[in-house]
């Protein structure tokens, strides 16, 4: 039987003088899964323990009663990693609220060295086939730490808060690492597709990583997302109902409230849960109706209460809890009750059954199980749930009350309406969602996780047609005369979001070095350059340079550029020109460059779909306009090309490949203005598209640049083949296939 490792934060157990494990929904809904996986958990024991024996006491007792793995932290760590980043950093940003966010450089240091903490730990007692799957935003760095070294190792991600907007996101001084982070799992889940969808375009703004609704391509796997509502632990709950302990409570309460509507609220006392909105809304709610038989009852649990924001917080609402009684109260009647701690789960269960309406709130909330929990526990009458719009569980939930939790008026006349619905209207609202909460619990929730997750045909099926590997370059070695034609931007070097900073240096240039100091194979580097900015890169090596995709070529230690079309018509640039200069004034941050045969409008720089949509409406047009002068269009990589018929990669490798009678030839590139390239149909050309998305006719793929420059290495470094060949075969080809 596999293992499946829960990773989070805190382990579900509360080490005191005893250790007691805790009851909730995660807990629940991972032990169901008991009879198919060995289930293990790893994460912080809770509290500081110092002293080493008790540490080891601990561990010892946690393994063998529940087969829970510890991590202990000192007080620095809590401080700087949990209160710290994760929680005055992080949570605020995710939640929408950047003006309670705190930044400090050594909270994210420590951040990440938790994380590797987790990491090291998992990486001592996983074995090959377990399944990781890491829970919340406390670990967001640890997908990757994994995966850098364990590549094939299963990895799930489940963020049980809401993912914010590109705009919120940004703020974060680490977000690139914490994206790629999380880029490292198998499989991320969020609670909404909302979030999903602002993950997507958070990647593709700050990563630059284009994606498809269903997964996000990175270097060596792709990474799945998906949208699982956690749902609560309906059986847990059921039994507590069934209990003798809730009867007497539940008894108790009708003693103490009979005659009285309830109106509930229960949630940490936490700044994202809208509480000051909510008394501001009971207060505009009591001066309008005047109403002496409602109790608004407030169960606050208290959280971080470390952080200032919280302390404030809760001093806040004291105040106006105060200030709402004593405008309000009469001697027999107090319309507020705040109980600042928890309560037993068969006194909550109790207090939901009773009341007539939960008033659920948050600004901003990732889901939201006191929603669903208040909605199952009506079973004896048929209560009204007031729900925030911004909370997950609104879009599941559609038949309840849903508000905007910033509109306190809005809030008052909810909380007025579900006092006066009849009971008839209350149960036609409530049945559909009973159904739904009852049907997809936490159980539901961590076995659809789980099965997407270990999905072999989603995850295991390969983008690629064919992946380029050492063995498919090994026919280069055993050639007479062979050639390597390499594309330069987006091939042989990353695409930069300015040309100009695309220079050959580091490995690029290690790399080019290699490759002009060899004699084994003719090296052409190739590129949409400019002559006098390929002479400029590349002059110290020897290596021959093909410019302007195909327009000209310089060989090897000739300081001439060879036009293979010195008469081709280029008149067309002038009718353009001023044509795409509108574009690029419609476009923030696109630019407009010129070369000899060809112009380029690049769009890197603007917002992604925003550029992306501009690119496809140039396309579009300028196909209708040139369609009967002598050019090519092509939509490339963040940029539209608008190039001569003879300005083409594929005539020019032809060209050379006959002249120098090559009997084998590898061709790299990267986009659309590479597939000339690619159609040269012989058996003597091997050809690999860098990037897994785009349509190809080149016969391998390779990940990216710096997948194929691994290869190249390899490549370089293995002798070459003494053992004589059977047969020379001469480059030949059929010219009409090329345009």
């Amino acid at each position: 039987m596999h293992s499946l490792i829960i990773v989070s934060n805190r382990l579900p157990v509360k080490v005191k003088e005893t250790i007691e494990k805790s009851s909730g929904g995660l807990v629940s809904a991972l032990e169901g899964l008991g009879d198919q996986y060995d289930l293990q958990w790893i994460g912080w024991a809770g509290g500081v323990v110092d002293d080493q024996q008790k540490r080891q006491e601990i561990t010892t007792e946690l393994k063998e009663r529940f087969n829970f793995t510890p991590i202990f932290l000192s007080q620095e760590d809590v401080d700087d990693y949990y209160t710290g980043f994760s929680n005055s950093s992080l949570w605020p940003l995710l939640h929408y609220m950047p003006c309670n966010a705190r930044y400090e450089d050594k909270w994210f240091q420590k951040y990440r060295e938790i994380n590797q903490l987790f990491a090291d730990k998992i990486l001592e007692q996983a074995e090959p086939d377990d399944i990781i799957w890491v829970q919340d935003y406390h670990l967001m760095l640890l997908p990757a730490m994994l995966r850098k070294v364990k590549p094939d190792m299963t990895i799930g991600f489940f963020l049980h808060t809401p993912f914010p907007s590109y705009e919120i996101f940004r703020c974060l001084p680490n977000r690139e690492e914490l994206l790629e982070g999380l880029l490292g799992a198998d499989l991320i889940g969020f609670h909404t597709f909302g979030y999903l969808r602002h993950f997507r375009s958070t990647v593709l703004r700050i990563l630059g990583i284009e994606s498809e609704i269903a997964y996000i391509p990175v270097e060596h796997h792709r990474c799945a997302i998906d949208v699982f509502p956690i749902g609560i632990n309906t059986q847990g709950f059921q039994n507590f109902i069934d209990s003798p302990a809730f009867s007497r409570r539940l008894k108790a309460l009708r003693k103490i409230y009979a005659g009285k509507k309830i109106i509930l609220s229960v949630e940490r006392l936490d700044y994202t849960k809208g509480i000051p909105h909510r008394l501001e809304a009971i207060d505009r709610f009591l001066e309008k109706t005047g109403r002496k038989d409602v109790i608004f009852l407030f169960i606050s649990v208290p959280s971080r209460q470390t952080v200032p924001e919280y302390r404030e917080l809760r001093q806040e609402v004291e105040l106006k809890v105060s200030q709402i009684n004593g405008k309000h109260s009469t001697i027999g009647q107090v319309p507020v009750h705040f109980l600042f701690r928890p309560v037993l789960p068969e006194e909550l269960c109790a207090l939901y059954v009773l009341a007539d309406a939960a008033v659920v709130t948050p600004l901003m909330d990732g889901m939201n199980l006191v929603a669903k929990e208040y909605i199952f526990c009506q079973q004896e009458k048929s209560g009204v749930l007031i729900l925030s719009e911004f909370a997950g569980a609104a879009q599941e939930l559609p038949y309840a009350s849903i508000v905007n939790p910033y509109n306190v008026r809005q809030i008052a006349d909810a909380i007025q309406q579900a006092l006066e619905d009849s009971e008839e209207e209350k149960k036609r609202r409530l049945e559909p969602m009973k159904k739904r909460v009852a049907k997809y619990n936490a159980q539901f929730w961590a076995k659809s996780f789980l099965k997407t997750l270990t999905s072999k045909d989603e995850k295991e099926t390969p983008i690629e047609t064919l992946v380029l590997t050492q063995k498919a370059l090994a026919p280069l070695q055993d050639a007479s005369r062979p050639a390597l034609f390499i594309d330069y931007d987006g091939t042989l070097a990353e695409i930069t979001n300015l040309p100009e900073n695309a220079a050959p240096s580091g490995e690029v240039e290690q790399l080019l070095f290699s490759l002009a100091s060899q004699d084994q194979f003719e090296v052409y580097i190739i590129a949409g350059r400019r002559r006098q900015e390929m002479d400029r890169w590349f002059s110290k090596f020897r290596l021959n340079l093909i410019a302007e995709h195909g327009y000209c070529y310089k060989e090897k230690g000739s300081g001439r550029w060879v036009v293979l079309v010195p008469d081709a018509d280029l008149s067309w640039k002038d009718q353009l020109r001023e044509y795409l200069n509108l574009f690029t004034a419609m476009t923030p941050g696109s630019f407009l460059e010129e070369k000899t045969a060809s112009l380029v409008w690049h769009y890197r720089n603007s917002d992604p779909e925003f550029g992306e949509w501009k690119a496809r409406q140039l396309v579009s047009e300028l196909q209708e306009m040139l369609s009967n002068l002598p050019v090519e269009i092509h939509h490339g990589k963040k940029n539209v090309t608008i190039v001569s018929i003879h300005a083409n990669k594929g005539s020019t490798i032809y060209h050379l490949l006959a002249s120098n009678q090559y009997d084998k030839a590898l061709c790299a590139g990267d986009d659309e203005t590479d597939e000339s390239m690619f159609r040269l149909s012989d058996n003597a050309i091997i050809g690999v598209k860098i990037g897994d998305k785009e349509e190809t006719e080149a016969e391998f793929r390779c990940s990216s640049p710096k997948a194929f420059r691994a290869l190249l290495n390899k490549l370089l470094s293995r002798p070459k083949n003494t053992a004589p060949l059977k047969k020379t075969e001469v480059f030949t080809v059929n010219r009409s296939n090329q345009s």
